[in-house]
């Protein structure tokens, strides 16, 4: 039996921790917010972010950031703008020994770096895992079959959280290409949201087939230039977490972009939906992209839809317009 504690009271935070505790863990939970707290001991689930997922009493609860303490493992799973805060305040408690793990997902604003390097930099003497793949928190929490990987430099890290994560209905596998696997799990919600768009517009599946297609070019091409292996997109945290994200009303970034393509102003659509991590990391992969020259015309686009009130269709009049090219995640 481990001791984990889960940062954040979300919705995967939340399903991972009845995974945990149904694979005979201790668990504790760690919030900020007292009256989500108070709302779970209450009716036992939280209706806002897992509802009808009830949340076992043998899950204990906090807003009190020192217990993390004792835990052999702490998982992250806070929205990528309150990361570093979050570990900064958590850092006084935690051991050298204790395992990190990462589900966030996106690149912090103004430094551009990924989660997982901002963890690092926070606990520069912990082993830093990340894990990601194509899993939506309502799922998870209900046991239905899903499965992620674990990245790590570090195998014997890797191979701790694959033990200790697994279960009858959550299979994780492990590589080493941390970068990939961070890229292919933030980038997809920039794409995620373009498709939605597309769907708010009430154009077809032929358009979203080329925006899932030519957006996993995008990434590849993205990761690949930042020191990923091409393949790594090719695989759960990659095409998979792609998939998914795009294609189901799970996912808060699909809704807010239906939103933006029935002619809903994007602030407006992120405020409706809740956490958004397409919206910022649009920006932050507009930027990076820039900076180390790489073309993403789909990240491009979004960007001046959302953040320059360009109209939708004309985003997709300028994408269809572009010239003709060989297929290749190169173009």
């Amino acid at each position: 039996m481990a001791d984990i504690t889960i940062l954040g009271s979300g919705g995967f935070g939340l399903s991972l921790a009845v995974l945990c505790n149904t694979n005979g863990h201790k668990v504790t939970v760690w919030s900020k917010f007292q009256d989500e707290i108070d709302a779970i001991r209450r009716t036992g689930e939280l209706k806002a972010k897992l509802p009808g997922v009830f949340i076992p009493k043998g899950i204990e609860f906090s807003t009190d950031i020192s217990c993390v303490e004792n835990a052999d493992a702490v998982l992250i799973g806070i929205p990528s703008k309150f990361v570093r805060d979050v570990c900064l305040e958590a850092k006084p408690f935690i051991k050298k020994e204790t395992v990190v793990v990462n589900t966030s997902k996106g690149l912090e604003e103004g430094s551009l770096k990924r989660m997982s390097e901002v963890v690092e930099e926070c606990f520069p003497d912990n082993k830093i895992v990340v894990l990601t793949g194509p899993s939506h928190a309502e799922e998870v929490a209900r046991g239905i079959p899903t499965t992620i990987v674990a990245s790590c430099k570090d195998k014997e890290a890797a191979l701790y959280v694959q033990r200790v994560f697994s279960g009858k209905t959550f299979r994780i596998y492990t590589n080493d290409d941390v970068i990939g696997s961070e890229v292919g799990g933030s980038v997809k919600n920039v794409i995620a949201l373009a498709c939605g768009v597309v769907d708010g517009m009430g154009l077809g599946d032929n358009t979203k087939a080329a925006l899932i297609t030519r957006g996993l070019a995008e990434i590849t091409r993205f990761g690949v230039a930042l020191g990923a292996k091409a393949e790594t997109f090719s695989g759960l945290t990659g095409v998979g977490d792609l998939i998914v994200t795009c294609t189901s009303m799970h996912s808060r970034n699909r809704r807010a972009g239906i939103l933006i393509g029935q002619g809903v102003d994007a602030e407006e659509a992120v405020r409706r939906v809740g956490t958004v991590e397409g919206y910022y990391c649009t920006k932050t992969t507009y930027e990076l992209a820039r900076k180390i020259g790489v073309e993403m015309p789909i990240t491009e686009q979004l960007y001046d839809v959302l953040f320059n009130n360009q109209k939708p269709v004309d985003g997709l009049r300028a994408l269809m317009s572009r010239e003709s090219k060989i297929e290749s995640i190169e173009e």
